[in-house]
C-alpha cells in the first residue's frame, strides 16, 4: 500500500499511512487507560490485604504485558497491514485460527469491550445530570454512535480524538498523583501489613485472581497492530509503539496504586467502591468526586474511540480475505477509511448495550483471549522455522526466552482460570467454537480457495 490510499492498480481506494509513531503509542495507552483503574483496585486489595502483594501483582500484569508487546512486535513488523493478530494467526497456522480469533473479537471481546466502556462513559456522566438505567443505555449508544462517526470522517479524526484525550487524561492522572503525594493525607504506615500474615498456600489462589483482574486493566496492548496498515514507517513505528506503550502503562498504574495505598491503605481500598473518588476527597473534599467523575468521562471515551477505531480494521482484513461480509472490505473513497466494518461494528456493540449481557459476554471470552495471546507468541516461534527467509525489520529482544516466558505464563493463567472459572472458560470455548459454520459458510462462499491463493495485501 502506499501512502496516496490507492491499490497499485489504482483501481479502489485503500487504508492510507498516515499515523506516526505519536498516534500508535496513543492509540494503545488510550484504550488500556480506561475504566479499569478506577475501579479494579478495590477488587485486588479485596483479595490482597498485604501491600507488598498488591503492587506485586500490578508489577507482574505490567511485566506480562511488557513480554507480549516485546514478542507480538516482531509479527507487526513482519506483516505490517491492517488485522494485527487475525493476520499473524493466519499465517502461523492458517485461516481457521484467524478467523476465530477475528470471530471471537467481533463477536464479543471488541464490541463487549466497547459496550461496557460506553455504558460505563453514560453512567459516570449521570454524576452530573440524572440518567434512569434506560437513558444511560441511549447516552452509551449515542457515545458509540457518535465515535464511530468521527473515524469514519477520517483515521486522522479518530487519531487526533485520541490523542486529545488521551493526554488530557494522562495529565489529570498526574496531576492526582501529585495531590496526592504533597497534599499531607496520606501517610506510611498505610503500607502495613507489607507482608501478608497468612502462609503461601493460604493467599496463592487468591493471588492469581487479583493478577487476573490486574491484567484485564492492561489489555489493549496489542491493539496497534490491527492499524498496521495505517502506520508510516511500520516495520519501525509498530514495535516502538508498542514496547513504550507498555512501559507508560506500567509505571502509571503502578504510581496510581501506590497513591491508592498511600492515602487510604490497603484496607481502605479494599472498602472503596470508587476507590479514585474517595482518595480525591481526602484532599480536595466534596469537589474531588466530581473531578474523579470527570476523569473517568474523560478515559472512558478515549478508550473506546480507541477501540472503535482499530477493531474495525481486523473486520476489514477478514473480509479482505472472504472471510466476513464483503461490504467491510469496501474503504471509503473520500475518507480512506473502513466505513462498512465501523458500521458493522457499531451496531452489534449497541445491540450488546441494551442486551445488558456486554460485561457477562467478556468474562466468558477472557480465558478464549489468553489462549489467542499464547497462540500468537508461539506464532514468533513457528515462523521463525515455517518462513525464515522473510526479512525481519524487528526481532524480538531476548528470543527465544521472551517468547517462551510469555507462552508459559499464559499457560499457567489458563490453567488457573479452567481450576477456578471452569465454567466461563467452557463458555468462552463454545462462543468460540460458534464461529465454526460461520467459517465454513464464509469458505464455502468464496470458493473454498486454497491457502497458497491467499494473499495479503
Amino acid at each position: 500500500m502506499n501512502n496516496v490510499g490507492m491499490t497499485s492498480r489504482q483501481t479502489s481506494p485503500a487504508l492510507a499511512r498516515s499515523l506516526g509513531l505519536f498516534d500508535a503509542t496513543m492509540i494503545n495507552v488510550g484504550i488500556i487507560v480506561g475504566s479499569g483503574i478506577f475501579l479494579v483496585p478495590s477488587s485486588i486489595a479485596s483479595r490482597l490485604d498485604s501491600s507488598l502483594l498488591n503492587l506485586t501483582a500490578w508489577i507482574i500484569a505490567g511485566l506480562f504485558s511488557l513480554l507480549g508487546a516485546l514478542t507480538i512486535a516482531e509479527l507487526g513488523a513482519l506483516f505490517p497491514e491492517a488485522g494485527g493478530m487475525f493476520v499473524y494467526l493466519k499465517e502461523a497456522y492458517g485461516p481457521l485460527w484467524g478467523f476465530l480469533y477475528g470471530w471471537s473479537l467481533f463477536l464479543v471481546i471488541q464490541t463487549a469491550s466497547i459496550a461496557a466502556v460506553a455504558v460505563a462513559f453514560a453512567s459516570y456522566f449521570g454524576y452530573f445530570v440524572h440518567l434512569s438505567s434506560l437513558k444511560v443505555k441511549i447516552v452509551a449508544v449515542a457515545t458509540i454512535l457518535v465515535l464511530s462517526l468521527i473515524n469514519y470522517l477520517g483515521v486522522r479524526w479518530g487519531a487526533w480524538t485520541q490523542n486529545v484525550f488521551t493526554l488530557a487524561k494522562v495529565g489529570a492522572l498526574v496531576v492526582l498523583l501529585l495531590l496526592s503525594f504533597q497534599s499531607g493525607s496520606g501517610k506510611i504506615a498505610n503500607f502495613n501489613p507489607l507482608l501478608p500474615a497468612a502462609a503461601a498456600g493460604s493467599w496463592i489462589g487468591s493471588f492469581g485472581l487479583a493478577l487476573l483482574a490486574a491484567l484485564w486493566c492492561y489489555d489493549g496492548w496489542i491493539q496497534a497492530c490491527y492499524v498496521a496498515g495505517e502506520i508510516k514507517d511500520p516495520e519501525r513505528n509498530l514495535p516502538l509503539s508498542m514496547i513504550s506503550s507498555a512501559l507508560i502503562i506500567l509505571v502509571i498504574y503502578l504510581s496510581i496504586n501506590f497513591a491508592y495505598i498511600f492515602v487510604l491503605s490497603v484496607a481502605g481500598v479494599a472498602r472503596s467502591e470508587l476507590v479514585a473518588a474517595d482518595m480525591a476527597k481526602t484532599f480536595l473534599g466534596f469537589h474531588g468526586a466530581g473531578l474523579i467523575a470527570l476523569l473517568v468521562m474523560l478515559s472512558t471515551f478515549g478508550s473506546d474511540n480507541g477501540m472503535i477505531l482499530a477493531g474495525a480494521r481486523v473486520y476489514y482484513a477478514m473480509a479482505k480475505e472472504k472471510l466476513f461480509f464483503q461490504r467491510a472490505a469496501t474503504v471509503h473513497p473520500k475518507f480512506l477509511t473502513p466505513s462498512f466494518a465501523l458500521g458493522f461494528q457499531a451496531v452489534w456493540s449497541c445491540v450488546l448495550v441494551f442486551s445488558g449481557t456486554y460485561e457477562q459476554l467478556f468474562t466468558y471470552v477472557i480465558f478464549v483471549e489468553f489462549l489467542f495471546y499464547g497462540l500468537c507468541a508461539a506464532a514468533v516461534l513457528v515462523l521463525r522455522r515455517k518462513r525464515a527467509g522473510l526479512f525481519r525489520p524487528y526481532k524480538t529482544w531476548g528470543y527465544p526466552v521472551v517468547p517462551i516466558l510469555f507462552i508459559l505464563f499464559t499457560g499457567l493463567l489458563l490453567i488457573n482460570t479452567l481450576w477456578n472459572n471452569l465454567r466461563d472458560a467452557a463458555i468462552g470455548t463454545l462462543l468460540l467454537l460458534s464461529g465454526l459454520p460461520a467459517y465454513w459458510f464464509w469458505r464455502k462462499k468464496s470458493g473454498f480457495k486454497s491457502d497458497d491463493e491467499t494473499v495479503l495485501e
